[in-house]
């Protein structure tokens, strides 16, 4: 197949990057290139992203991905992008944006929710998207928008989730990729096309809604602006799995008989299927139909996860307590508490003070509210494995399949506690890593387009398999 080099840009909710790989011959090396904090901003009472600052990021980390290329004397074949889900901007004909990208957690989505439901009934959404009901989906914050700004509407000629958003500033291109197109909520989960109805029915204007691509699609050049070094003359960007748990899931060396755990900021647990489950029992336990590379259907729970731990790392840092992760796991790991909260209460969902919404919210049920801080990260470990089983439940339940190992991908990966308790709660075998599964999934997608890894997913996987050995965690084998 011949060795090529390729970058994969890649954001999450809290930092960012630029990874570069040398894939080809049986080698995949990976090396970070260029990161960056990526953190919202709060204009009066709204929540954006720092869209100008994060271009001014990875045009940092593009210059230096073309000297590690040059550095090999090499070139730079393709870019993937990949970021998080749901989130947007409105642009003109000239591509000039004229609705900011919001954050998820900006209160304004509630607003949304109640115009969407009013007119479509939540059934009859999920009929048609297949979606976990989240506050924050497309759907409801595109209603929103237009109702408190209309005139977005009547200017706009394009909407851009924030990987088509990226690609259209370094290529001049505009499309939509499909993994994150189906977390919109407005594209049909049984044709995986655009669901033209709904979207006439909530009154979006049909032309901002572009071109569906899959991931593999060479979407075009970098524009002479963005090449700062002849190693990116030629370099084109692919389409990948531009919604990062897509490209993680890409990235997981899962195999027959085996969930998936995307564990970084969000949790996301779910079983790779062929065809969506779009069924009552399905809406009932709040499972969500999105896609992922090669067409498949990623039928998962989206959980809360990290963000919550993130979040009082950062507190007790602002109030002088400890906040060295390691040594809070390894106090945690001493800790026994039958205290728990319900991670996926909206009241986690805002930033700022987690420690005091988590001590308020026990104190509602009944528990004591003087927890240590390696008491919090205990509870928040313990709360998680709870999740996971209950959501693993769940899945097996309306899809009839026995589930015999977890493959948990992403940061949590790195938490030993957290799989331990995930093994234990589950009954079943944890197998953890890569951590970079996302980067991972976004290149070796790009590989397989160039012919430096194998074309099928299966394939791919293989590879991934051979360089990655998990670190597994039996039910049961250590008392924690």
């Amino acid at each position: 197949m011949g060795k090529q080099l390729f970058g994969a840009i890649d954001l999450g909710a809290s930092s960012g990057r630029i990874m570069g790989a040398v894939i080809g011959d049986g080698e995949f090396d990976l090396v970070e290139i260029h990161r960056f904090p990526n953190q919202p901003v709060q204009v009066d009472d709204e929540l954006f992203w720092n869209y100008e600052e994060i271009r001014r990021e990875i045009s940092k980390g593009l210059t230096a991905l073309g000297e590690w290329a040059q550095k090999q004397d090499q070139t730079i074949s393709s870019i993937g992008i990949d970021t998080w889900a749901v989130d947007y901007a409105l642009l003109d004909a000239e591509g000039k944006i004229i609705a900011r990208p919001r954050h998820y957690r900006d209160e304004r989505n509630h607003l949304g929710v109640a115009l969407v439901n009013r007119i479509v009934s939540p059934e009859e959404q999920y009929s048609k998207n297949g979606l976990q009901f989240l506050p924050f989906n497309t759907l409801y914050q595109l209603a929103a928008n237009a109702s408190q700004q209309p005139e977005h509407f009547s200017q706009a000629d394009a909407m851009l989730l924030i990987p088509d958003l990226i690609t259209h500033w370094l290529t001049g291109e505009v499309s939509t990729e499909r993994t994150n197109a189906s977390t919109t909520g407005l594209l049909n989960a049984t044709t995986r096309e655009w669901d033209w109805e709904l979207i006439d029915s909530l009154g979006l204007p049909r032309k901002i809604f572009g071109k569906l691509v899959d991931p593999g699609t060479v979407i075009g050049k970098l524009l002479p602006q963005h090449i700062s070094s002849p190693a990116l003359r030629n370099t084109v960007i692919t389409a990948v799995g531009t919604h990062d748990t897509a490209s993680a899931i890409a990235g997981a060396p899962i195999q027959a008989g085996a969930a998936y755990l995307s564990s970084g900021t969000w949790s996301l647990l779910g079983l790779e299927l062929d065809q969506p489950v779009l069924t009552a029992q399905a809406r009932k336990h709040n499972l969500t139909n999105e896609l992922g590379v090669n067409n498949k259907i990623r039928f998962l729970k989206n959980l809360s996860g990290l963000w919550l731990l993130q979040q009082c790392l950062s507190e007790f840092k602002i109030v002088g307590k400890t906040s060295d992760i390691t040594s809070l796991l390894d106090e945690a790991s001493e800790i026994s508490t039958s205290a728990r909260i319900d991670v996926n209460d909206q009241e986690f969902v805002a930033p700022g003070d987690m420690p005091g919404k988590i001590r308020t919210h026990l104190m509602r049920k009944g528990y004591s509210s003087s927890q240590s801080p390696a008491e919090l990260v205990r509870i928040i470990l313990e709360s998680l494995a709870d999740a996971y089983a209950q959501a693993l439940k769940g899945l097996e339940q309306v899809t009839q399949k026995k589930v015999e190992r977890i493959n948990v991908v992403g940061g949590g990966s790195q938490n030993a506690l957290l799989c331990q308790l995930t093994a234990n709660r589950t009954g079943v075998p944890v197998l953890a890593g890569p951590i970079e599964a996302t980067a991972i999934g976004n290149l070796i997608t790009q590989a397989g387009t160039m012919g430096a890894a194998p074309k099928s997913l299966e394939g791919q996987r293989e590879v991934i398999r051979f360089i990655y050995s998990p670190t597994v965690y039996i039910p049961g084998t250590q008392t924690l």
